[in-house]
């Protein structure tokens, strides 16, 4: 039995290009467009409505724009996967894009590959890129915050454990830590269940004053 298709709601404030994006779409298999929206705020009702799988959208829009409806959007439906596809590749833009809860970012002019292949990613829960934005968030990450000694202390936990903590520790809820690193809620629950066997401790509480007397969370 063939897949069902993926919903897509298109969200731009160009009438142009959002009609034509979505005959684009529409002509791919295995794409749906359930609705378009012309800007953040008719998104948020009308993604309500059609239920979609995936949010194609602008970022420079009138009335919402596609920062704080994605993050708007993201806050309402945790398992929606929204791509941000507009003309801006300023750092600044992509990591406000990212840090609202976008699990994509392609500038327009991308191919009809390129768009099919970030909306099929991020349908299945993974981020994508196009190259000169991934090249960029490489290297801010490459650069990352994290001091050595951090990577010293709990040498039982993986790194990425360490991380859950660090951020556990300055009092960040699960759904924060998901948006912080850019993880499923299910990972960092995975994650924490993990820590607090390692650890050997029996809650939150006792995990983060842990965490806190090794000079965790005060970054």
């Amino acid at each position: 039995m063939p897949e069902d298709p993926i919903r897509v709601v298109l969200v731009d404030d160009h009438p142009v290009y959002r009609e034509g994006l979505s005959m684009l779409l529409e002509s791919m298999d295995g794409v749906d467009v359930a609705a378009t929206a012309a800007d953040g705020r008719e998104a948020l009702s009308v993604v309500e409505a059609a239920d979609p799988d995936v949010v194609v959208m602008d970022v420079q829009m009138p009335r919402l724009d596609g920062i704080a409806a994605t993050r708007e959007l993201v806050s309402r439906h945790p398992h929606l996967a929204v791509v941000v596809l507009t003309m801006s590749e300023d750092d600044e833009t992509v990591f406000a894009a990212m840090r609202a809860g976008a699990r994509g970012y392609l500038v327009k002019g991308a191919s009809q590959h390129e768009i099919l292949r970030a909306i099929r990613s991020a349908a299945a829960g993974e981020l994508v890129f196009g190259a000169a934005i991934a090249r960029r968030v490489a290297e801010f990450f490459a650069a990352g915050p994290a001091s050595a000694p951090v990577a010293e202390v709990f040498p039982q936990l993986t790194a990425r454990e360490r991380e859950v903590l660090d951020l556990l520790a300055a009092g960040r809820s699960n759904p924060q830590i998901a948006q912080a690193l850019f993880l499923s809620p299910k990972t960092v629950r995975n994650n924490v269940s993990n820590i607090f066997a390692k650890l050997q401790v029996a809650d939150r509480a006792e995990a983060i004053v842990r965490a806190r007397d090794a000079g965790l969370g005060r970054g």
